[in-house]
């Protein structure tokens, strides 16, 4: 697999898969379930441990799948699973101990419409999931919403580089829109995958399995509640550094909006239709994009209130963003919702007549 710049076609899927190999990744490990099983089978075919040493593991389960993403991260490697909302949902419990003892590593969420098993067509209704964390305690996760195939590939080096920056499990939050079209892409460069030597520099706190070189046994136990508080006093320290300094977003023409929809993934390409629609009619609408879910880019939103008359989220659920728009607005202009469920995913005219009811 050489380097160059070349224009190719793919799949959102498929282009996770070739940048994990190209960005040095040491480890996946999945499960298939539609419509994220094309990481898993792009992988296998490429044989990536013919030419790079990364190891490619079917899973017996996702259980099992979240199980070695922890060892994989515990021992300081670049490591990552790829799963659809109800395979995530099983992850949970192995995320939450990541979080605990502080782990790094990718996981990758093509949703797909809920609740329960759901369908096998496209949703955003994992947003609670990602950004709430659906394990116990209080902790976080840094979520990331691509929103074309080439941020797909784009985001698996910069969900390791967070990942082993703020030794915290990173979501890459898709959906089966972006997970299955076809765009064109230009695939990251090759970077050589890391030698132990390097590990153990990068990652002192590795349980690298030898005696003086680091830990032996990575957890999230403790039993003393002292020593408890103080971990989770660090843990709250750490995601407030990473909501002051790891908020992406996306704006397109808020510089004279009077009213603001705020979107994400796959909603916010058709919400981008719709405003050029609307501004064709003379109303004057713009876009804030979050990138990062979690952080989310709250005071933007605030920024952003001083000039609009209201906002609308547009989501591929019932309305779970919102609440974050709601928080940051404080009640200073209204925050409506426009989304379809089951799957169902909105058009450009929908979106339209609900800016269009704003106004009234």
């Amino acid at each position: 697999m050489e380097d160059n710049n070349e224009i190719l076609l793919m799949k959102g899927n498929e282009a996770i898969a070739h940048a994990a190999i190209r960005c040095g990744c040491d480890g996946y490990f999945g499960y298939p379930i539609t419509p994220q099983s094309e990481v898993l089978e792009t992988l296998a075919k490429e044989e990536p441990w013919k030419i790079t040493g990364m190891i490619v593991v079917q899973a017996e389960s996702e259980l099992a799948a979240i199980n070695m993403l922890y060892g994989g991260g515990a021992v300081g490697k670049k490591v990552m699973v790829s799963s659809s909302s109800p395979g995530i949902a099983l992850m949970q419990e192995g995320i939450a101990y990541m979080a605990g003892a502080e782990l790094p590593g990718l996981i990758v969420n093509v949703q797909r419409g809920g609740p329960g098993l759901g369908t096998i067509q496209p949703s955003q209704g994992d947003y609670f999931q990602a950004t709430r964390g659906g394990g116990n305690g209080d902790y976080n996760i840094i979520v990331l919403a691509p929103a074309s195939v080439q941020e797909m590939a784009d985001f698996v080096d910069l969900s390791f580089e967070l990942a082993f920056r703020y030794r915290t499990p990173v979501m890459m939050l898709s959906d089966g829109v972006i997970g299955q079209m076809m765009e064109k892409v230009v695939l990251p460069p090759m970077k050589p995958r890391r030698t132990m030597d390097e590990v153990r520099a990068e990652c002192p706190w590795a349980a690298i399995g030898m005696k003086g070189k680091g830990k032996s046994v990575v957890t999230s136990l403790e039993l003393m509640p002292r020593e408890m508080e103080q971990h989770n006093l660090s843990l709250q320290k750490k995601y407030a550094e990473i909501r002051a300094k790891e908020v992406r977003f996306e704006e397109y023409m808020t510089d004279d909006a009077d009213y603001l929809i705020v979107a994400f993934g796959s909603a916010s390409r058709i919400a981008q239709k719709s405003i050029e629609i609307c501004r064709s009619k003379g109303l004057r609408v713009g876009m804030l994009r979050p990138i990062t879910l979690w952080p989310f880019p709250t005071e933007e939103i605030k920024r952003l209130c001083n000039h609009v008359k209201g906002i609308l989220s547009v989501e591929i659920n019932a309305g779970q963003m919102i609440e974050d728009i709601r928080l940051a607005v404080e009640g200073r202009v209204p925050v409506h919702h426009y989304g379809r469920m089951g799957g169902m995913v909105p058009g450009p005219d929908e979106i339209v007549e609900a800016v269009e009811r704003m106004r009234v």
